[in-house]
């Protein structure tokens, strides 16, 4: 599977698109503006501690206090407090912590008003940016990441990844990683550590300890709430999670993040430095790799499938809903169920798709299409998992209930993505909103397709004259496109009296239905 990165850069924010097979499976927005990172570490002071809810509130720059919970304190807190203390005085010089005694770890079942109290300093880590009308969630369970370990001070444990789960690659990692380890520091070892040498390994580890002596240094001078490390910008901490020997391009159209991510590439991964192309075109960068098209097509309430079926995706403030239709999709060689079966696995590979694109969290419950087999309904379990399996964000799926739904339950660290894809309408016959050209121009596509499989070899296309113009534009125009893709021979007819997304196939006078 080739994967690609396409980087888009404007003074405000920084896009990257991530395609796999030319799809787009994964859209972010970094804010150049943006106070708040996931990763980023603040000194701050604890506002007010609620026993009631076993947590407490602590600013660190939001509109909204951070909060911060018992559980999210970490069994090493009383050590991190002690720490705190000798750095921020200035006692403390040596931040390897070799010499540092550890203080027991707290009761998990304890009560915070018993660890922390008001107006006390305290080092902070974001562990889910600000959220709708929620301040960022905290944590003071301080873990630096890298490629291949993530470094957690006051630990003294070595993890590894639950996605390794061949038992002997496990044991060498955690040998090699206890041989490496300095005292007073856990590790965790990550999924892409998996086959490396020591020396990868070590590597990494010296980046992560230098980051943790420059985060301590910070302490002495800061004035709360004061942000003393921030994590690498979205685009490299992104490379730093997922770039593998798959990607075969990145493409960035700013020259300096260019160089930014080239420079990154070449320390992480020597190998793939050639793959970092520059983007020096009067064609935007979204526009020339299709990401423009597919965006608009992809965050509608409505979306499309292959054959006609669609799924129908409604936000709650509870939770979010998926509901699968099958339209006018059907083989007549194949009965009901196997017709349900082959559209529910299209729809969970689209659902699983667009978890990622618009990174949605919480709950999520999945209506597919009834199936009376019990081996069915098995078989559209198994694939759910498996087209679930690259998704970084953890997530539990249950099996389907006997009504056919499917829940999912997906961590949430940002802000849904959400696009808009309606424009005015520019007919001014529907007051309001309506679906943009391009998600009208994907619907159409998919009929003509169904028009061709059927056999016809040519058909008259009626729309409103804005669409007609968009269809028929320029010496390749997507009329012309669609008659070499599909083998169908399209005249396009615009029609005043058509509303902005009316449209219809005829067959000489008489109207046809994909």
């Amino acid at each position: 599977m080739d994967t690609e990165l396409i980087i888009r850069s404007n003074p405000s924010a920084i896009d990257f698109a991530l395609l796999k097979d030319g799809k787009l499976t994964e859209l972010h927005k970094e804010e150049t503006s943006s106070k708040f990172n996931v990763g980023d570490v603040y000194l701050a002071k604890i506002n007010k501690i609620v026993p009631g809810l076993n947590a407490a509130f602590v600013p660190v720059g939001s509109e909204k206090d951070g909060f911060l919970h018992y559980h999210d304190l970490g069994p090493q807190i009383k050590s991190l407090i002690k720490f705190l203390k000798q750095a921020g005085s200035g006692k403390l010089k040596d931040f390897s912590l070799k010499n540092f005694n550890l203080e027991p770890d707290i009761d998990k079942s304890g009560n915070i008003k018993d660890v922390l109290k008001a107006k006390q300093n305290l080092l902070v880590q974001i562990l889910k940016e600000p959220i709708s009308t929620k301040g960022p969630r905290l944590t003071s369970e301080i873990s630096l990441a890298g490629r291949y370990l993530i470094l957690v001070p006051f630990y003294n444990k070595v993890s590894v990844s639950q996605k390794i789960e061949v038992e002997a690659e496990r044991n060498r990692l955690k040998r090699l990683v206890q041989s490496i380890k300095p005292k007073n520091f856990g590790v965790i070892i990550r999924t892409a550590a998996k086959g490396k040498k020591v020396a990868d390994l070590d590597k990494d580890l010296r980046i992560l300890l230098d980051k943790w002596n420059a985060l301590a240094s910070k302490i002495q001078y800061a004035h709360p709430p004061q942000r003393i490390f921030g994590e690498s910008n979205r685009v490299t901490t992104m490379l730093r999670d997922i770039l593998n020997d798959s990607f075969t391009k990145i493409v960035v159209d700013d020259e300096l993040l260019y160089l930014e991510v080239i420079d990154f590439v070449r320390n992480i991964a020597p190998h793939l430095e050639s793959i970092v192309k520059y983007h020096d075109s009067k064609v935007p960068v979204f526009e020339k790799y299709g990401i423009e098209r597919q965006i608009k097509s992809s965050f509608g309430r409505n979306v499309m499938l292959d054959k006609g079926a669609y799924l129908v995706i409604e936000h709650t403030e509870a939770m979010h809903v998926i509901d699968v239709n099958s339209g006018n999709s059907s083989d007549k060689k194949q009965s009901q169920e196997e017709n349900a079966l082959q559209v529910n696995l299209q729809a969970a590979s689209e659902v699983a798709r667009q978890l990622r694109l618009r990174d949605m969290g919480g709950i999520i419950v999945v209506d597919f299409i009834d199936m009376k087999d019990s081996e069915n309904r098995k078989k559209l379990y198994e694939h759910m998992k498996n087209v679930m399996e690259d998704d970084r964000a953890k997530h539990k799926i249950l099996p389907l209930t006997k009504f056919g739904l499917m829940q999912i339950t997906r961590q949430r660290f940002r802000p849904e993505r959400n696009i808009r894809t309606t424009e005015k309408d520019p007919s001014l016959v529907m007051k309001g909103e309506t679906d943009a050209p391009i998600t009208l121009i994907s619907k159409i596509e998919a009929d003509i397709k169904k028009l061709a499989e059927k056999g016809m070899k040519k058909v008259s296309l009626h729309l409103h004259p804005f669409i007609a113009a968009y269809l028929t534009k320029g010496l390749f125009s997507i009329k012309r496109k669609w008659r070499w893709k599909h083998n169908i021979k399209l005249d396009v007819q615009p029609r005043d009296s058509y509303k902005y997304l009316e449209y219809r196939f005829y067959d000489k006078d008489k109207e046809i239905r994909p």
